[in-house]
């Protein structure tokens, strides 16, 4: 009989550093899709502060607490990332169990604005994206969501299927950058 063997989205791909650029795939635990219903978004907010440590996230955002997280991801959702989601909050929103469905890495150092320059229709510059700042938007031809985790780091979350596309992009992107020195 054959062993199956659990593989994370990125295993084997990462971690890959080239030039001032590093990206490494980050487990980020349970992800737990977020969508209030109508009228519900304030009890929900302080359901989830209460339970989990952080609220729900204004729109382009993020709100964290240690390794929890809730990013802003379209409108009327976010995502729960970390936690196993407290069941009461149901009461407030749909909640949909994303845990399988997602690639999560980490693009960091010095030439991260640079290589995502290439990549993203989104000014990346720290003066128009915030620490904390969460955007939906395309890396290439992925759909992905992207977020400035602090001055130096972007967390990028792509579906787990499209992976292998994902880091190759960033390679790609990463090696140009290194090149032009």
């Amino acid at each position: 009989m054959d062993k199956l063997t659990a593989l994370s989205p990125c295993a084997g791909l990462l971690p890959l550093t080239i030039g001032a650029t590093k990206v490494v795939e980050v487990e980020p635990g349970q992800m737990t899709s977020v969508a209030p219903y109508n009228g519900q978004l304030n009890k929900l907010s302080k359901a989830m502060k209460a339970a989990h440590g952080v609220e729900y996230p204004q729109a382009n955002g993020l709100t964290r607490e240690g390794d929890t997280q809730a990013v802003w991801f379209g409108h009327a959702q976010a995502m729960l990332v970390g936690p196993v989601v407290e069941a009461g909050l149901a009461k407030h929103a749909a909640l949909t169990d994303q845990s399988d469905a997602w690639a999560v890495v980490a693009l960091s150092g010095d030439a991260t604005e640079n290589v995502l320059a290439r990549l993203v229709p989104v000014d990346v510059r720290l003066a128009h994206f915030p620490v904390g700042m969460a955007v939906r938007t395309q890396l290439q031809h992925l759909s992905v969501s992207l977020v400035r985790v602090d001055e130096g780091t972007f967390q990028i979350m792509a579906f787990r299927s499209m992976a292998h596309t994902l880091v190759h992009d960033l390679k790609t992107a990463m090696e140009a950058v290194a090149a032009r020195g």
